[in-house]
């Protein structure tokens, strides 16, 4: 299994129910391609350090999720295209890192199992 950590950056004006819409997307794509979604972080509005697209804020959304798929492209995709989006960033978390948060294995994290 690999271990990714994805942050979704959506529209300000967007509402409560097109950011669980989002996640649902998401989550949709992860599991058609044997996947499982782990966490999922609501940061809420956050002013941006410089304008993207005209836009000051955004509201963000971390996921972390495990997969067998090394390939990403279909996410990827589904994200590059969602008109809500303005940037989203995908990274796939080192092995050591992913058991520090407990995604990998039976889930205790390596603090609590030593």
């Amino acid at each position: 299994m690999r271990a990714y950590e994805l942050m979704v950056i959506l529209n300000a004006g967007v509402e409560e129910s097109d950011v669980a819409g989002c996640i649902e997307q998401v989550t949709q794509n992860i599991e058609a391609q044997g996947g499982e979604v782990k966490t999922e972080d609501r940061w809420g509005k956050r002013r941006f350090a410089y304008e993207i697209n005209h836009q000051s804020e955004g509201y963000y959304l971390v996921l972390e999720f495990v997969t067998e798929t090394r390939e990403m492209g279909t996410l990827e995709r589904l994200l590059r295209l969602a008109d809500d989006v303005v940037r989203h960033k995908l990274i796939r978390l080192p092995d050591e890192e992913a058991a520090r948060r407990g995604l990998l294995g039976d889930g205790t994290p390596l603090a609590a199992a030593g």
